[in-house]
């Protein structure tokens, strides 16, 4: 007999997962994805009770999430260090659960996240260890450039040019609060910070800054891009394996709650 609505709790569990081997963070009909593996686990642990999962967001095929929030509706927990304990170890080495909150039921991961922040990892010089996680990229780059570039991108705008086609959300208008350009080494990365993306925003967004960076266009140029609304106007997406969903914010949100 399954519980009664009224019996279940919310719950927020924090993660983070290497999205190499997954396509996508969504359920899919034929594909492995990271929702579909953490459902399995979650339902084992609930004597094969369905049990569905709500992500703060999506990540497409082959990306990775450094900080990700889902929610779920369970039975109390007991002891949410050994529920993370035992959940942790029925799943895979690539994906980790990092805490659990306990919530109220009007928080939502999706819809209560305040700010999203993603990083792109590039290498410069080759390396074996990186190639799973980072962008090998050996060309020199110009990063002041790269970085004035990357400040017109601030504030509400339109982002339709640099956002994937055809796809089913209202409106393309974003508000980038933080975009920047950091070097380490031969390591850079690229962190941007808004209320929302659009789908393949980032991936689109560190093509067109490498071509800034490359010189082929000047810093100015991504204002025309932009003005564009038009996809073709910027340059290719990057590949997957460099971005990280890298943090997700929620206003109140207290670890031990």
């Amino acid at each position: 007999m399954e519980p009664s609505a009224d019996a279940l709790q919310r719950y927020f569990l924090e993660l983070s997962y290497d999205g190499t081997d997954y396509f996508g963070w969504q359920k899919q009909p034929k594909d492995i994805s990271v929702q579909e593996v953490i459902e399995t686990q979650l339902s084992k642990l609930h004597s094969n009770q369905a049990i569905s999962v709500v992500g703060c967001g999506r990540t497409d095929t082959g990306v990775h999430a450094h900080h990700y929030i889902l929610h779920v509706d369970i039975p109390a927990v007991k002891d949410v260090d050994h529920f993370r304990f035992k959940l942790n170890r029925m799943l895979p080495d690539s994906i980790a659960i990092q805490n659990v909150y306990r919530v109220s039921e009007d928080w939502h991961a999706r819809f209560s996240a305040t700010a999203r922040t993603y990083r792109y990892f590039v290498h410069q010089q080759k390396n074996p260890f990186a190639s799973r996680s980072s962008l090998y990229f050996p060309q020199e780059l110009y990063l002041k450039a790269m970085n004035e570039a990357a400040q017109l991108l601030l504030g509400k705008q339109d982002f339709t040019s640099l956002s994937k086609l055809h796809t089913d959300v209202k409106t393309n208008i974003c508000t980038i609060t933080h975009a920047k350009w950091e070097a380490d080494g031969n390591q850079l990365y690229f962190e941007i910070s808004a209320d929302r993306f659009l789908r393949n925003m980032v991936r689109a967004t560190v093509g067109m800054l490498l071509e800034v960076g490359l010189g082929k266009i000047p810093p100015s140029e991504v204002t025309k891009i932009l003005a564009a609304k038009d996809r073709g106007a910027a340059a290719t997406s990057v590949p997957p394996q460099g971005l990280f969903l890298w943090k997700i914010e929620y206003d109140g949100l207290q670890k031990g709650q």
